[in-house]
């Protein structure tokens, strides 16, 4: 099968779709606008430690349905947090084992940047350093706590920061390990 930039254009645009579904944005009532992703389909969501510091979260949907977000834990050394809405039945990301992710694979990135809604942008991964992704992403304030998903659309990362005009995200190894914790 030969790829062309036209069959390329359609498939991420497909992915793109996918991967907006599962993503929120997260607004703080002191910290601004923060993005976080649907981990599983009653309601628990994953974003960044600082993104959820404050007790009044509303999580916004894809479909413009709003919730109040429930810090249930938070760790500010792995920049990681769980946060709950009181619904069920959503789409969850599809979630892929980082350890399985190579240098050179393209990737996307889904957020809120400057509190534009669902935002994606891609790259490719340069960079793997132990529970952390190093991708050639551009984000912006507001990316924090989205989706840096895998060519399909499954989540490898959690978007965290920007160092040297790279992309930062936390590995879904270490969030596993962080809700393992949780439960």
């Amino acid at each position: 099968m030969s790829i062309t930039f036209t069959n390329l254009s359609a498939e991420l645009t497909e992915v793109a779709d996918k991967i907006r579904q599962t993503s929120v944005k997260i607004r703080s009532s002191n910290m601004g606008v923060g993005s976080g992703v649907i981990w599983q389909s009653n309601g628990l969501i994953i974003t960044n430690a600082h993104v959820a510091v404050s007790n009044k979260l509303t999580v916004e949907l894809w479909d413009g349905r709003e919730f109040q977000g429930v810090p249930t834990k938070i760790d500010p050394t792995k920049d990681l947090a769980v946060l709950k809405i009181p619904t069920s039945n959503l789409h969850a990301a599809t979630i892929r084992n980082s350890s399985e992710l190579r240098v050179g694979e393209i990737v996307l990135a889904v957020g809120n940047p400057l509190s534009d809604t669902n935002a994606v942008t891609t790259g490719i991964i340069s960079q793997i350093q132990g529970n952390s992704l190093i991708a050639d992403i551009q984000l912006f304030p507001g990316n924090s706590g989205g989706a840096m998903t895998d060519s399909l659309g499954r989540v490898v990362g959690i978007n965290t920061m920007i160092a040297f005009g790279l992309a930062i995200a936390i590995s879904t190894h270490t969030v596993e390990g962080f809700l393992e914790s949780v439960i």
